[in-house]
Formats: C-alpha cells, structure tokens, sequence
C-alpha cells in the first residue's frame, strides 16, 4: 500500500523538475523578435563583447560592434519575413536555442548560444546558414 503513495509523489517531483528545466532553458524573448524584425542594433544588446559568427562566408570572432555591423549588411540584403524558435535547451551555464528564419531571399536556419556572464545571459555565438532542407 505504501508503494502506492509514493507514485504520485514521485510523479510531481519529477514534473517540478521538468518544468525547472524548461525555464532555465528559456532564453530572453528579446532576441527571437530582434532577428524576426531584422534589427541588429536590438540583437547587439544580448551580444557579449566579443562573439563567434558564421554567417554564410563570413566566419570569425568579432568584436560586439563589428559583429552587429555584419548582421545589419545581412538583414539589409536578406528583409527578413518571419522567425521561429523550433528548440532550446541548457546545459550547465550555457544555453542555445534553434530556430528558422524566413526573408525575402530564402530560408536560414539560426544558432545562437548563450552564456552566463556576471549572471547575465549574453551570445557568444551565431550561427546563421542556408537552409537547404526545403
């Protein structure tokens, strides 16, 4: 009988514990809509001051200004039309989030990963490549 009341115990533990998982996971809501508007400027105050960017033939580690300046030459070329998150998660301190993006021009898929600095969730890393897949 006891085994019996331990089961929905068990059950909300674990599901607390998701549920955890799946908020810390959550990265800001902030730069989903700068790079559905295309606005690099926007997506430049999530940046840490130096980033990993692997834009199409571009890639590099670049200073927070001189990535945001790339970005803005993207997003004038390629107006983009949607975006949409399709995946995130974390693992320790970092966090990293999936996602499709629409322009005028074609179909990109977008990496982004974030890191813990001073408590802060920041980019250290963009990924944005053709999406061949459609």
């Amino acid at each position: 009988m006891k085994s019996v009341n331990i089961i929905p115990v068990v059950l909300i533990t674990l599901s607390s514990l998701s549920a955890t998982a799946q908020d810390q996971a959550k990265i800001p809501e902030g730069i989903a809509i700068a790079i559905k508007a295309g606005n690099a400027t926007e997506l430049s105050k999530y940046m840490n001051s130096t980033i990993e960017l692997l834009l199409l033939d571009k890639e590099d580690f670049y200073k927070k200004n001189v990535a945001e300046t790339i970005l803005k030459d993207f997003f004038a070329e390629y107006q983009t039309k949607d975006f949409t998150i399709r995946h995130q998660g974390a693992k320790n301190d970092a966090q990293y989030a999936i996602g499709n993006l629409k322009t005028e021009k074609g179909d990109f898929r977008v990496y982004f990963l974030l890191k813990k600095v001073d408590q802060e969730l920041l980019i250290h890393q963009i990924r944005i490549e053709s999406d061949n897949g459609k």
